[in-house]
Order: C-alpha cells, then structure tokens, then sequence
C-alpha cells in the first residue's frame, strides 16, 4: 500500500536532525497488526491440527483474525473500488476472501500477514527515500546572528526574518543559514549537503557560500545574497515539492502495467477453474500474481533519484524530467558561463624581444590600476596572483576608442587594441589568427609586447566533456562568438560539433531542428540569452551561478555550477531506468511462471502468498538502491580532476 505523505517543513521551523534507526521508523500499529494477524493464522492451524472437532471455534477464531488483519487492505480497497481503479490491494483482497470462502482459513491469515510485511517494508523504504530528500531540509538553524543598523550590534533574529545585504555572524561548527559573499575571515566550509563536494573548501573575503553548509573552523561575516525561496536551501524545498507532487509517465505506465497484471490474473484463475475445476488452482492463481514491485518501486526509484541528484548539488523539477534525462542523446552546451568562466583572464603575456615577461605584466597592471574595464581587472589579477608590486599611476586617462594611457615611473604608459595603438607591422601578421582579446602595450610610444585574453575554460570542462561522450552522449557547443574563438576552445575541449555566431533564435533553430530529427535533447546553460534555449529542449539545464530567467525557464539546476555533476546527473538518470525496467521485466517474468505453475496446481496457496510477497520485496530493494547513501557520484576514476 503506498500512502502519499507530503514533506511540510519550513524553513523557519527546522531542528538538526537525527538518523532514527530502522526500528525507530517502522510503525508500531502496522507491525503489531501483522504480528496478531501472524499470530491468529498459528492459533486456528494448531487448533484445527489438535483439536479438528470444534469447528465453531476455528472459523469464528478466523473471521475476527481477518477482520482485524485486513482492515487497512479493506480501506485502501474501497478507495480503490470508489475511483474505479484496480489495484494489488483490491486483488490480494479477492485472493484472502477467496481463500476463506473455500475453508482454507490459515492460508487467508497467513497471506494477510504477508501482506501486511510487505506493506511494512514498503513504507520503510519510501520513507527513507524520503528522508533523503528531508535530511536537506532539515538543517538550517532556527534564529540567526546579524548585525543591524549604523551602531552594527549584534541581534539574534528568525531565520525567517533575515533580509538581503545584511551581515550574518556565523561561528566555527555552526551551519550557514544564507546564500551570500564572505565579508571577512577565513575558514574551511562543508558544501556537501549543497553541492556534492565531498571535500571542505576554503573561504575567504570574496568567497561565495551556500545555505545549508558548514562552518568548519574560522569565524566568517557574510553578506546575504539570496534568502528564503531564493537561496539553494530554498530551491531544495522547492525540488522536493515538484519531485513528490510530479509523477513521471513512467509511473503511469507502472500503475496501468499493475492493473493489466491483476485483470490476467483474474482471466487465468478463471480459465483455471472452467479447465480444472480446481477452485484452489484458480485461487492460487489470482494470489501468485504481484505488481506490487513496480506499482510502489517505480516511484520509489524516481523519489531516490531525486534524493541522490539534490545530493550531488542537482535539482530536478520532477520525476518526468529525470526519465527524459535517461532518454537524452543530444547534449548542448552554451560556451560562455558555461564551458568557460564567464569572465577574461591572461592567458598569455607576450613581450618584445628585449623585454622581460615580467616587467611587461607589470607596467601593464599598473597602467590598469584605476581601471574598471573587465580586461583592465583581468590583468591588475594576474599581477596580483602573480605576486607583482605594482606602481600606482601619476596620471591616468581612459578615452573610449582611443584606449588607456597612464603615467608610470615618468614613462607614459599607452594601452589599447590594434585601432589605438599604433604597432609593427610584424605584430598585426603574426596575431591575425589569434583567438581572444589582445592587449598592446607601448611605452614613450615604444612597442613593448602584448597581453592576450580570453574567456579561461571551467578547469573540469575537458574531463566532463569526455565522459559524457564516452556514456555515448553527442556534444554540441553553441556560442553567439566570432567562429575563431569558438573553434580554439571547442578544440581544446575535443567538441567536433561546434556552431559560432549564433543569435538567440538561431540557437532556438538548432534545438527544433534536432527535436525534429527525432533526437532527445539537454540544453545546458546559464544567462539571459540562454533562457528561451533551456524552456525549447527536452530537458533545460542551468547552472546554479547562472541568472533567475535561466534557473526559472530551465528544469534541472546545477547549484554547484560544476560540470561533473552534468555526467553524474546523467548517469544516475540512466541507472534509475535500468532499475525500473529490470522491475517491470522481472515482475512480468516472475507472475508469468508463477501463474502458470498455479494453473497447474504446483504451487499450494501459502506458496504462491511467498512468492507474490518475496518478488515484490525484491523489486522494492532494488529500487530502494538508488537510496542516497553518504558519498555522491562522481566522476570515473581516469576522468576526476584532482586539485
């Protein structure tokens, strides 16, 4: 019997949580239930065994042992028979009923038992299914620490109650309550409750935080960014509420799939009874067959699945959208945001002859050090990475269309693209080809070399890429820059099938034109323009540094933003199919072979109870597999990124 409970929790009423044992989450009722029932079935078989003349006593002693043991099939049954719906419950009702009509009271009792552990185990493992999912609600404190006003004193607020740009104190060992940007202090944070990652990662100023973390060791300010529904915490609850309210077309099929299975059985105990006149055959045919393996582990493997990808830092809108991910042969990706960063870095300093590397990086940064153009801070970046003193200018003029020219040293400083610098010929020819943004640098209007910029590629990109492409994924990049640029980087990540120069709604043309083609396809993106993009493929996945019209219009969210977590994403999505296609193909094996032993009066009906209830408890387990455990999936072993 599946009961349908829903997860309440809010944000604002969440305690830490505690792993209860399996003997703590079994419900006492329905384990005392089948124990009487069990215990009613052994009192009628040792009194009909030693004392076979008083038959008032054994069927009085099993009409009230079946009264009481089915009393909750006999609920779930009459919904059942109220909404026109056949159901196991309803069938395994006609099988006990039958069963006691023909005077076989102690198999009645006994199949009621069964039943009834049965129904145990089911709910055991629906619940932990969805405690996994729970288990990430449940750990944001109740009241926050934060600084208000201009005197910035300490107040201890609701969580609920906490507001953007506000300043969150959060002490070592404490979980972090908000999404936002670290203000001050360093400390070792636990995202793995977030993201996936198994390792703590260091922050520092500037470092970006996850609701639901942990604060492992430093004392940390940080500034709320996303509060509420917003933050990752919030688009947990909100993942949790579509994975439970949405039923994939798979569970459909698995409810009409159940029902096919007991109307066969009812047409076989028929078919038993008319050729064999055998009523206990026909009986046992109607108990042999169980759907109950695919009936409750279907949506028990799509409520896993969803637990183990927010897991991994992926949240999917619902269990129909993890099936289309099993279906995908087509993975698009956007390059910018993406594949990349998002953002310039020096890829290469390359000065003239008789310059040093360094000194040429230098001067540059310190030229740009008044600079908010993004390839200005690009480069004042570098040099800081690089460990470069830089020099502030004495002057500093920054003129659209004519470039940037600074005072450094007494050196006048000029820095600007091939229109505002004026350069060697040599120079021009030997970077006709280059891909990125060149920086030239003249100084006293000498030449002294060039900076090169480009979009820097995500460090696990190439890795991901290729183990998408080994799971037999074909990988499309698609970038509204010039075909140059497109071509180097989707060289360096080994993408065959690159389309450059793209507007939105050539994007748009390309997706319907695969669709068409009959190929099922995954959009991963993250900005504005990618929105229309992400909503137009089968499945829209976004990455969780990405805008809101993107998180909105897609249905996965990469919260980590990580690559990986695409080929984990993927190949989760895959194993629950093969799981619930090794049901549905067991089940109908299992209650083919069973029906036609029945048929033949090999099987007696305490056998056919064993075999019904053993082959539904063993597609549960196997559904149940997908249940999170403590570590995510990631990537394989010769495909893993170590930094």
């Amino acid at each position: 019997m599946i009961k349908n409970q829903h997860i309440t929790t809010s944000p604002s009423s969440v305690a830490v949580p505690t792993q209860p044992s399996i003997w703590a989450r079994i419900d006492r009722r329905d384990l005392t239930r089948a124990l009487i029932t069990a215990g009613f079935a052994l009192v009628v078989f040792v009194i009909g065994f030693v004392q076979p003349r008083l038959p008032w006593l054994i069927p009085g002693l099993t009409l009230v042992g079946l009264a009481f043991g089915c009393w909750p099939i006999l609920q779930e049954s009459w919904g059942d028979i109220r909404r026109r719906k056949m159901s196991m419950d309803l069938s395994m009702l006609i099988a006990i009923l039958a069963a006691a009509a023909i005077g076989q009271g102690v198999t009645a009792l006994i199949i009621t038992a069964f039943v009834l552990a049965a129904d145990i185990l089911e709910d055991l493992c629906m619940d932990q299914g969805r405690s996994a999912l729970t288990d990430l609600l449940t750990f944001l404190p109740e009241t926050v620490r934060v600084k208000k006003g201009s005197s910035q004193a300490i107040e201890t607020v609701a969580l609920k109650d906490v507001q953007l740009n506000q300043t969150v104190i959060i002490s070592p060992g404490e979980r972090i309550p908000v999404d936002g940007s670290v203000l001050t202090g360093t400390s070792s944070v636990d995202q793995s409750r977030i993201t996936g990652e198994s390792m703590p990662v260091n922050v520092q100023a500037g470092s970006y935080v996850y609701a639901g973390s942990v604060n492992e060791n430093g004392a940390l300010e940080i500034r709320t960014e996303k509060v509420g529904a917003a933050s990752s915490y919030g688009q947990i609850i909100t993942a949790v509420k579509q994975a439970q309210s949405q039923e994939a077309p798979i569970q459909h099929l698995a409810d009409k799939f159940a029902a096919i299975l007991v109307y066969v059985a009812i047409i076989g105990a028929v078919i038993t009874w008319v050729v064999t006149r055998n009523l206990t055959s026909a009986i046992d045919v109607i108990i042999v067959a169980g759907a109950c393996g695919v009936a409750a582990g279907t949506p028990l493997a799509m409520l896993a699945a969803s637990a183990r990808a927010a897991r991994q830092g992926a949240f999917v809108k619902g269990g129909s959208y993890l099936e289309a991910l099993a279906k995908v042969d087509t993975v698009i990706f956007d390059k910018t945001g993406t594949l990349t960063k998002g953002q310039p870095e020096v890829v290469a300093v390359k000065p003239a002859t008789e310059l040093d590397q360094t000194i040429l990086l230098q001067l540059a940064a310190s030229a740009e050090w008044h600079s908010e153009h993004p390839l200005g801070k690009a480069i004042v970046a570098h040099a800081h990475n690089a460990g470069l003193t830089l020099s502030e200018p004495t002057t500093f003029i920054n003129e659209p269309g004519k470039g940037l020219t600074a005072t450094i040293n007494g050196q006048q400083i000029k820095i600007g693209n091939a229109q505002q610098v004026a350069l060697p010929a040599n120079v021009l020819n030997d970077l006709a080809d280059q891909s990125g943004n060149v920086v030239y640098v003249t100084a006293d209007d000498r030449y002294l070399g060039y900076l090169l910029l480009a979009d820097a590629i995500r460090p696990t990109a190439k890795k991901s890429v290729q183990a998408l492409q080994q799971l037999g994924l074909h990988v499309i990049m698609l970038t509204g820059d010039r075909p140059s640029t497109a071509q180097a980087i989707a060289h360096t990540l080994a993408i065959a099938d690159v389309r450059a120069d793209l507007m939105p709604e050539d994007k748009l043309n390309i997706i319907a034109k695969l669709r068409q083609d009959g190929h099922t396809v995954a959009m991963v993106g993250d900005g504005v323009n990618d929105a229309p993009s992400l909503a137009q493929a089968n499945v829209g996945i976004a990455m969780g540094s990405g805008t809101d019209i993107a998180q909105d219009s897609a249905k996965v969210i990469l919260i980590s933003s990580e690559l990986e977590d695409v080929y984990a994403l993927f190949k989760l999505a895959r194993r629950a199919q093969r799981i619930v296609k090794f049901n549905f193909l067991g089940t109908l094996c299992v209650d083919v072979i069973g029906m036609l032993l029945a048929g033949f009066g090999i099987l007696t009906p305490i056998l056919a109870a064993m075999v019904h209830v053993i082959s539904e408890s063993v597609f549960i387990l196997n559904s149940a597999r997908l249940i999170p455990r403590k570590k995510a999936e990631v990537l394989p072993q010769s495909h893993r990124v170590i930094s």
